[in-house]
Order: structure tokens, then C-alpha cells, then sequence
């Protein structure tokens, strides 16, 4: 039953995640205000789903390749994105997200007159990282 809940929660997100972005597009003057709440919605939401995650998933990630892991499976878990790690720095501190599918791009429609240009539509999701300590 937790399982439907929240794959439905994860579907409401999805679907209404354009509608969001819109809204805030409107209430910002430029791409740059947009990115920066985009970036500071996804902050607060990450602190708070790391506590979500760590209750249901009470391991300590020893290292940061232990760290990514875990960012991955937070990432299927609440947002049904399914990602992968790669080129992991030589010094072990750097590495990237190469995201395969993203429901969050689903339902998105952007002006055809390439007005937002400098908008980064998925700020939400680098915001959520950064918050999740």
C-alpha cells in the first residue's frame, strides 16, 4: 500500500512539475530569478527527502562512491529517475549523473520562440542534491 502512495505522489510531481515552472517563469523577470528558485524549491525538498530516505534506508555512506549510490537510488525511490554514475574523478570527489529517463520532461512544453533560453528547466534537481546533505 506505501508503494501505491507513493508512486501516486510521484505521478502527481510529474504532472504537474511543467505547470510549477510555468507559474514560476510568470512570477520571475528573468531566466536567471527562475533558475535560482528552481534551485532553492529543490534545497528545501532535498532536506527534507534525505530524512524520508534515511529512515526507510538506515545505512551510513562511508565514501563519496558510497554517497552517489545512494543519491541514485533516492533519485528512482521518490522520483522514478533512473540514473547511472560515471567518470568518477581521479581524486574521488567529482563525478556525474547520466540520467537515462526522466518523467519530469514528459509533460514539458517550452516557447517555440527560444525566449528562455538560459532557463535550466531541471534546476529543481541540482537543488535537491545540494540539499541533501
Amino acid at each position: 500500500r506505501g508503494l501505491d502512495k507513493l508512486k501516486t505522489s510521484n505521478e502527481l510531481f510529474v504532472l504537474t512539475y511543467g505547470a510549477l515552472v510555468a507559474q514560476i517563469v510568470k512570477d520571475y523577470a528573468t531566466d536567471e530569478e527562475v533558475n535560482k528558485q528552481l534551485d532553492k524549491l529543490g534545497y528545501n525538498m532535498g532536506i527534507r527527502l534525505v530524512d524520508d530516505f534515511l529512515a526507510k534506508n538506515p545505512t551510513k555512506c562511508n565514501n563519496f562512491r558510497e554517497t552517489a549510490d545512494a543519491i541514485v537510488k533516492a533519485m528512482k525511490y521518490f522520483l522514478c529517475i533512473n540514473a547511472n554514475i560515471a567518470n568518477f574523478s581521479a581524486n574521488g570527489d567529482e563525478f556525474s549523473l547520466l540520467i537515462d529517463s526522466n518523467p519530469l520532461i514528459e509533460f514539458v512544453e517550452l516557447p517555440p520562440d527560444n525566449s528562455h533560453k538560459d532557463l535550466c528547466y531541471l534546476n529543481i534537481l541540482a537543488g535537491g542534491i545540494r540539499g541533501a546533505p
